[in-house]
C-alpha cells in the first residue's frame, strides 16, 4: 500500500513550506474536532484532511487520506489512542502521532512514550503549543508540552534504583493489539478475522502475552488491559475542562 511522500519528503516539505501538513483528528467528542478543526485550518501551513472518532474509523480514514500527523485522544471507544498510535506506525512508518489528551498522570504519560507517540500534548496546553508540536513532529522530532516534560524531568530526577518498569516494553505492537481485542471480548476466531491472520498465530500471540505479562486467564488479560489504558472503562468520567478543552467546547 502506498503512503504518498516518506518520512524525508514531508520533514524536508515541513521546513520548506512548500506543502501542507495534512491532519487526521481522532476524537470520540464531535464538538471538539470540530473546534479544533477550525483552530488548526487557520494556519496556512496546515490541512486537516479528516476526522475520525474512534480507532477503527481512524484506520479507515488514515487509508484513505493518508494523513502526515494524527492527532488522537487516548480515551477512546473499544481500543483505545495508544493501540493506535503502534498500529499506524506499523502500517504507516513515515506517519507522526501525537497524543491529545486530558490524562497528565504520571503512568499514562509513560503509557504513551512506550507506544512509541511522536509527541503528547495536554487539552489545557495553549494553541500556540499545539502549533509548535505539530511543526516539530513533521520535522521528525518528538515534542512533549510543558507540563509532560516537568512530570517527565520530575520522574527521572527522583527515580531510584529499582524502579519500576512498564511490563509492556516487552509487548510487540501486534500484541498489543491482540491484547486490547481479546480483552473487549473477542474470540481467537475473530481477533484473526478482524487482523487477517491465522487464528494459530494468534493463539501463539495470545501465549506469548500470557508468558511475558504473567497472566493466567482472561479475566487477567482485561484486567491488566483496564489498568494500562488499552482498552476503556465503561462510565469513566471525563476530566473537568481546561485550556484547549475549554476554548473547544469539549
Amino acid at each position: 500500500m502506498s503512503s504518498g511522500l516518506d518520512s524525508t519528503d514531508v520533514e524536508r516539505a515541513a521546513q520548506a513550506g512548500d506543502l501542507p501538513l495534512r491532519l487526521l483528528l481522532v476524537d470520540d467528542h464531535a464538538i471538539l474536532r470540530e473546534g479544533l478543526r477550525a483552530l488548526l485550518e487557520l494556519e496556512p501551513r496546515l490541512e486537516v484532511v479528516g476526522e475520525a472518532a474512534s480507532y477503527d474509523h481512524a484506520l479507515e480514514v488514515a487509508s484513505k487520506t493518508l494523513p502526515d500527523i494524527v492527532l488522537t485522544d487516548i480515551g477512546l471507544p473499544g481500543r483505545s489512542g495508544l493501540n493506535l498510535v503502534g498500529e499506524l506506525r506499523r502500517m504507516y512508518p513515515r506517519v507522526r502521532v501525537i497524543l491529545l489528551t486530558a490524562h497528565a498522570s504520571e503512568e499514562y504519560i509513560r503509557a504513551g512514550l512506550d507506544a512509541r507517540a511522536d509527541g503528547y500534548v495536554l487539552k489545557d496546553a495553549g494553541h500556540a503549543e499545539l502549533i509548535t508540536a505539530i511543526h516539530t513532529v513533521a520535522k521528525g522530532q518528538q515534542f512533549l508540552c510543558k507540563a509532560v516534560a516537568s512530570t517527565v524531568l520530575e520522574t527521572y530526577l527522583n527515580r531510584g534504583e529499582g524502579a519500576p518498569i512498564s511490563p509492556l516494553r516487552s509487548v510487540t505492537a501486534r500484541e498489543r493489539e491482540v491484547l486490547a481485542r481479546i480483552a473487549s471480548g473477542q474470540s481467537n476466531k475473530l481477533v484473526a478475522r478482524e487482523l487477517n491472520l491465522s487464528v494459530k498465530t494468534v493463539e501463539k500471540h495470545r501465549a506469548n502475552l500470557m508468558r511475558k505479562l504473567e497472566l493466567h486467564n482472561a479475566a487477567d488479560i482485561t484486567r491488566f488491559a483496564l489498568n494500562h489504558h488499552l482498552i476503556a472503562r465503561e462510565g469513566a468520567e471525563m476530566p473537568p475542562k481546561s485550556g484547549l478543552r475549554e476554548a473547544l467546547g469539549g
